[in-house]
């Protein structure tokens, strides 16, 4: 269920705009996006896991929240976010 080590670092070194970059909103939106997967996964398997469920939820609103942030800034970067991770909206 959640993202392990070497993943998080692979989705960090895609999305990072420079060395050392963890803390982007871009970045963050990848690895939220990843739990995200992971626990859609989950849950396709476990259907009544309602406390993961919840958690899903609030990682849903966690990222959506950090592209509202993004897309008040610049509104190229929130698309090109989406763009890339494949979300809907």
């Amino acid at each position: 269920m959640s993202i392990t080590a070497e993943r998080k670092e692979e989705v960090i070194k895609e999305y990072a705009a420079k060395d050392g970059d963890t803390g982007s909103p871009e970045v963050q939106v990848a690895i939220i996006t990843e739990r995200i997967r992971n626990l859609t996964d989950h849950l396709k398997i476990h259907k009544k896991d309602f406390h993961s469920r919840r958690g899903l939820l609030k990682l849903v609103g966690q990222r959506r929240r950090l592209l509202d942030y993004v897309k008040g800034k610049q509104v190229t970067r929130y698309e090109e976010i989406i763009k890339r991770l494949g979300i809907r909206r």
